[in-house]
């Protein structure tokens, strides 16, 4: 028993004969009699009583009959909604993004993501890098945008958005406010004020300090960037922030200068799983951050 037989069995009641239903369903009468005829041995009875070249449904034929219709019925909203689905009149963004310089990069995207594709439903999740991993790997998330270190896991595919190098947020009254451009070195006896345990920028950090042979003395951890700035305005040491992200927290107190190190560049991508199927709401947003200005995407490829 297959949708079409049944399709076949309901055009010949509707009709009221093969002839007719022949017509309808575009095949010969002999092929609609077998259909009908393959269905009545699968279920083992009549469903019609031939009565010259009329036929009437029997008892059995009136439960098929109505069961088909929903089946029926039930397989065009099925395509509906599949195509709604594709046509993204419908569907779900379920995305990941870190906490730090996540206004910066996706706010306004996420504006004109709304006005094209008003009626899917957008699901975010702000976490650490570690956690966000954690959460693309499960499969919590279709997509989640993760600083790109060597170490970027080989189970992702990745689309890359933004490229930007690392300031240094210095105390007006440091010494090296002035200075051109700054590196480990010249920081190796100032305090530093790192993230959180979680946020990758650390792991940059704390890598590039190694190969410059600097063991950092760190003064304090935060999850806040306001917070972090008003410490570094305070004198409690130095913070480090991709360059557009710190230009939207300038204040009185502090400088901005280039961080001269190779290797420390704040790089985001929008990673997903390599075995996983995108939806077409998670296509969307990656065919919108290639398209967005600034960015650096291009299409999704594997480290």
């Amino acid at each position: 028993m297959n949708l079409r037989t049944l399709r076949t069995f309901v055009e010949v009641v509707r009709q009221g004969g093969f002839s007719q239903a022949a017509e309808v369903v575009s095949l010969t009468q002999s092929t609609v009699s077998k259909a009908v005829k393959t269905l009545e041995d699968d279920l083992g009875t009549p469903l019609l009583n031939r009565i010259g070249h009329r036929s009437e449904l029997t008892a059995a034929g009136a439960i098929v009959y109505r069961r088909a219709l929903v089946l029926l019925a039930e397989r065009n909203d099925l395509i509906a909604e599949i195509k709604a689905l594709r046509g993204l009149e419908c569907g779900v963004l379920r995305i990941g993004l870190p906490p730090v310089g996540s206004g910066a990069l996706f706010a306004a995207m996420f504006t004109e993501y709304r006005a094209r594709y008003p009626n899917i439903e957008i699901q975010l999740v702000e976490y650490g890098a570690s956690k966000l991993h954690e959460c693309l790997e499960s499969g919590e998330v279709d997509l989640a945008a993760l600083l790109k270190l060597k170490s970027f896991n080989e189970e992702f595919y990745y689309q890359d958005v933004r490229i930007e190098p690392l300031v240094v947020v210095i105390p007006k009254s440091h010494p090296l406010a002035e200075n051109i451009s700054v590196n480990f070195t010249d920081l190796a006896d100032t305090p530093f004020i790192l993230f959180e345990a979680g946020f990758a920028l650390n792991a940059v950090i704390q890598a590039a300090c190694e190969r410059k042979g600097v063991t950092p003395k760190v003064t304090a951890h935060s999850g806040q960037v306001d917070f972090i700035v008003d410490l570094v305005s305070a004198g409690l040491g130095v913070a480090f922030l991709p360059r557009m992200l710190a230009q939207k927290h300038l204040h009185h107190g502090i400088r901005l200068v280039p961080l001269d190190e190779p290797e420390t560049d704040w790089h985001i991508a929008l990673a997903w799983r390599k075995n996983a199927h995108l939806s077409p709401a998670a296509e969307a947003w990656l065919a919108l951050a290639r398209e967005w200005p600034g960015s650096e995407g291009r299409p999704g490829h594997s480290v």
